[in-house]
Order: structure tokens, then sequence, then C-alpha cells
């Protein structure tokens, strides 16, 4: 490619470890080779965690917009004017009120094609409320702002790729969300998004239950049978392959996610558990569907270890590459795309 992706980044809660996992993933100048990085912050508040970290040989590279970006340096626009006082491991509003900042600029910039993807430093999704930021968290703003109808929670890793019909909402309110249609509309968004953004011509996607032992033939719930069944019968039907339900204790238990490239929980924690358990260190959230590429780590804020120079970059550079390979691939694609000849003769050499 011409000119290397633009993979701009929001530091999230200035008081967590968003700014130390930034800097530590940036610090290498070797990951320069595949990206050019803009973090939307501020130097000051950058050069208090640097200190903090007692690392010395690293700076930003200070910029006005994305298309000022030093491609061999670590790039940073200075979203706000004022000094921020850092309090290092403390929830507070200083906190949410300094992640939306960054976010919301770095979101208008992805929005209009300035930067190429989105990595997302963690945020604290009780103090980051605001007049413009009533949402569950980054997903349900970043789709909002997309203008999509839909988008799925995608938790990707080397193994193991989980997405959620259900997302951020409480336990009292997940069956009643379970509907055939939302089941339909996530495994529609799972399958192209493994499709064109992993390149997996015929995937084939695992449907877990909603209740203990997917029900057990209508004995402990029948959501399984009048609604999870018909939504996979469905769902072949449309030339997705769809299996299930699992039960969601046996099925991970016992491996059987290896036997398929994604599975689709019915809710939050069904998913994510056992996604943690088995991909934290190298985990990746992605929020497929949408026309922009949005990538997350797989862990929050890590209030209890700021600052003490504890916290692994490994998830977030696993953030970063991974925008940066679906990038990649959805531009590939649309290239094939306009091309039939060649998208056949990679599917003959791929098969």
């Amino acid at each position: 490619m011409s000119e290397k992706i633009k993979i701009g980044i929001s530091v999230g809660d200035v008081n967590g470890i968003g700014l130390e996992i930034i800097i530590k993933s940036l610090a290498d100048s070797r990951v320069l080779d595949f990206f050019t990085p803009i973090v939307y912050g501020h130097t000051k508040i950058a050069s208090f965690h640097r200190k903090a970290l007692n690392i010395n040989d690293f700076s930003f590279n200070v910029i006005q917009s994305p298309q000022q970006a030093n491609s061999r340096r670590a790039n940073m626009i200075n979203c706000w004017d004022e000094d921020v006082k850092i309090d290092l491991g403390i929830a507070n509003e200083t906190g949410g009120k300094y992640a939306f900042i960054s976010l919301e600029r770095a979101v208008d910039d992805l929005i209009s094609g300035k930067i190429d993807a989105l990595v997302t430093a963690p945020i604290n999704k009780h103090n980051i409320q605001n007049d413009n930021f009533r949402f569950a968290g980054h997903t349900e703003y970043i789709q909002a702002k997309a203008g999509a109808s839909d988008s799925l929670m995608f938790l990707v890793g080397e193994e193991l790729r989980v997405g959620v019909v259900t997302g951020h909402v409480p336990v009292k309110e997940v069956a009643p969300r379970i509907t055939v249609d939302a089941i339909l509309s996530k495994l529609r968004l799972m399958n192209e998004s493994l499709k064109t953004d992993f390149w997996i011509q015929k995937p084939k996607i695992a449907v877990l239950g909603l209740n203990p032992h997917a029900g057990d033939n209508g004995l402990i719930g029948t959501e399984e049978k009048d609604i999870i069944v018909p939504a996979i019968h469905q769902a072949n039907e449309k030339g997705i392959f769809a299996f299930g339900p699992y039960p969601a204790d046996g099925f991970f238990a016992n491996h059987s996610y290896l036997k398929f490239d994604a599975v689709l929980a019915m809710y939050h924690d069904q998913g994510l558990i056992p996604f943690k358990s088995i991909a934290f260190h190298n985990g990746v959230n992605f929020t497929a569907g949408l026309p922009v590429v949005r990538t997350s780590p797989d862990h929050g804020t890590g209030y209890d270890i700021a600052g003490k120079n504890l916290a692994s970059p490994a998830s977030f550079l696993e953030a970063i590459f991974t925008a940066v390979n679906i990038v990649e691939r959805r531009k590939e694609m649309k290239e094939l795309t306009a091309n039939p000849l060649k998208i056949t003769k990679l599917s003959k050499d791929r098969d």
C-alpha cells in the first residue's frame, strides 16, 4: 500500500492505565513500520504518566490534525488547553470528562475518514456519562455516531471468537431481548465479519442456549425451542452455517469452541467470562458490523495498578494489530470485489 494505515487512539480514563499501555505499546519504534499512531489526548498528561513509569526515552510528536502525522513517530493531538489534575487510581469526574473529550474527537475523525481505524483505551462507564454520552459503553456510542442500526460486540482471540446478542444490559432485561430477529441480526453481522474482516470463506458459528442445559428440552425454559432453534433454522436458510443451541458450560469445558470459527452467546457474561478465561492476555474487543473499524483491549481501567508500572500492553498491541489487519483486509476485499476474476482465483488458491 502506498501509505501506512493511520490508527487513532483515544486515551480512556486519564486516572487509569490507558496512557501506560499506550506508551508501552508505542515505545518500541519497530511497530511504526506497520502503522502511523495518532493519540488523542494531551502531551502534559502523557508526560505525567511517562514520568510515573520512569520512561525517559519516549516522546510524542505534536500535531493539529491527522493529515500532519509523521509516519515515523508516535503522534499526539492536544484535545484541550487547560491543565488537568491526575489522580492515579481514582475514579472521579475528571477521568470521565477527559476520556470523553478524547473519544469524541477521535470518533469524529474516524467517521470523517481522517483516520483508518480507532483503538480505544478503557473508560469508566459511570464517570464518562454526560449530556452527549448516554450510552452503556464504547460499542453503543460508536454505533450511534456511525448511524448504524445494529452492531456486534465481537471478542476475538487466537483460539476463540465470541459475539453476544445482548451486550451491556441488566440480566433481568436479557430474556425479553432474545428474539428471532435479534439473533438473526447478530448472526448476519458475525457471518459477514468473519468473511470480510477475517477472510473465512465458509464460517461455522456455534449458538449457545439461554437457559441452563440449553433448556433441557423445555424443562428449564422454552426460549431454546421457541426462539433460538427457529432463528438457527432461518439462518441456515439464508446461507449462514449456524449450529446449536449448545449448553454454555459443557460447550466451553470440553473445548467444543475449537470446532467453530465463532460463538454467539445470548448475553454478556455468558460469552465474556469464558473468553476472558481463555484469551485474557491477547483478547480484543472488536465492534463488528460498522462501516468503520474500532477495537479495544479486553480489560478495564485498572485503577488498582495505575501508575505502578504493572500494566501489560499485550492486549492493547493485539487490538492495534487487529485493527490494522481488518483495515487491510477490507481494502483488499474492496479491490477484489471490483474484479471478480481475482476473488475467484483467490478462493481456488485457498481451497
